[in-house]
Order: C-alpha cells, then sequence, then structure tokens
C-alpha cells in the first residue's frame, strides 16, 4: 500500500544568528568605511536598516542550506528561482520497488484534502492504483526511468537547497502568500518559522 506522509523542513547550516549579523554588518560597513562604527549591538541596527532601505545586495553575502521532504509539485515551484543550488532525489535513478525504499511509494498528504473524507479517499485509491502500476512495471524488469512516467506530482522528493539570504526573503514573499499554491505554501510556512527563529530580523517583516 502507498505510504502517505507529511511535509518537513530541515535547516543543514549551522547558524548562529548574531553572528550573521555581525557578518553582514562587516560586509555592509566595507561600502562606507564605517567599520569603526561596529558595536556589540550595531549589528541589527544595521541589518535593520539596510532591509528597511531595500539595499539588500549585502544580505547575499551569507547562504543557508535546507533539506526539504515535499513533492514533486513544490519542487517544480522553487526551482524557478534561479538564484539557488538544488540537489534532488532522482526518480530517474531510484527505483521503488527495491527494499532500500521498503518496496513502496511515498506520497505527500495533500493539504487541500481533509482526511478520512470521500474526495480523500478518491485520491488515496488514485494513488493506489499508480502504485500499483509502477510495480508491475519494475516486476517486469524495466528501470526507474520507465516506471517514473506513472509518477504523480504528490509524490515524496527529498531535497537539498541552497539560497542567499536576499533570495531566501524573495522566496518567502512569493511562496507564504495566499497566492501560493498550497502545497508550497505549507512548507515555505514551516521553514519561514525556522529561519525567522533562528536569525534575527532579517525575516521579521514578512508576514501572511
Amino acid at each position: 500500500m502507498v505510504k502517505v506522509i507529511s511535509p518537513a523542513v530541515e535547516i543543514l547550516t549551522p547558524l548562529d544568528g548574531e553572528a550573521i549579523l555581525k557578518h553582514l554588518e562587516l560586509c555592509a560597513r566595507n561600502c562606507y568605511k564605517s567599520e569603526d562604527k561596529i558595536t556589540s549591538d550595531s549589528a541589527r541596527k544595521m541589518v535593520k536598516k539596510l532591509i528597511e532601505l531595500g539595499h539588500e545586495a549585502m544580505i547575499e553575502h551569507f547562504s543557508v542550506t535546507v533539506r526539504l521532504t515535499t513533492d514533486i509539485g513544490v519542487l517544480k515551484d522553487l526551482s524557478r528561482h534561479r538564484i539557488a543550488s538544488f540537489a534532488v532525489e532522482s526518480t530517474r535513478y531510484c527505483l521503488y520497488s527495491k527494499d532500500k525504499f521498503g518496496n513502496e511509494l511515498t506520497v505527500m498528504e495533500p493539504p487541500e484534502l481533509e482526511k478520512g473524507s470521500e474526495d480523500y479517499d478518491v485520491w488515496l485509491q488514485g494513488m493506489e492504483a499508480m502504485e500499483k502500476a509502477y510495480m508491475d512495471l519494475a516486476n517486469r524488469g524495466y528501470k526507474a526511468d520507465v516506471c517514473r512516467t506513472l509518477l504523480p506530482h504528490g509524490l515524496k522528493v527529498e531535497m537539498i537547497m541552497t539560497a542567499n539570504i536576499r533570495e531566501w526573503r524573495h522566496i518567502f514573499k512569493l511562496r507564504c502568500a495566499m497566492a501560493a499554491h498550497p502545497t508550497v505554501r505549507q512548507v515555505m510556512r514551516m521553514l519561514h518559522q525556522k529561519m525567522k527563529e533562528q536569525i534575527p530580523v532579517v525575516f521579521d517583516d514578512i508576514t501572511y
């Protein structure tokens, strides 16, 4: 039976929020040669001012890498952001009929459908039919790159993504908004909250 899971986010880059702010301040002050104005508490004020002024080129000087457990639909949305790097679980090389994948397909819980509802059951039946067809092809000796032609947008995918802070701000503004697709909005709001907790100032003004 197909396995259904919820999305997850993990920040892989070790984050020291205060150290990041000090680093960004040092980069910015080089423009004005105002390093002599650095104090123990000046970084927060400096970075906040940079964001208020829209001088966000300076916050490109720190990047964050994350691991997202999400679906192919979210991957397709996020991969449109060009100033980012991606390492993605490959459906061309991962054959899910093998023991290492539990001999099953894993799909993401659809946030739009209420679990236990008739509509959810229709969706689940579709996923199970797709899994059966995938496994049948695999058992007939077809490789992953043939079997994957059956795979839906809802398939679970693990992706590692790296972007600088300015780009993360841009991503969160677009992908946390109500206009974003529910699945990408769900995972990006989870990630935004984690980054907001760990890095002061730089994500505080992004609301939804």
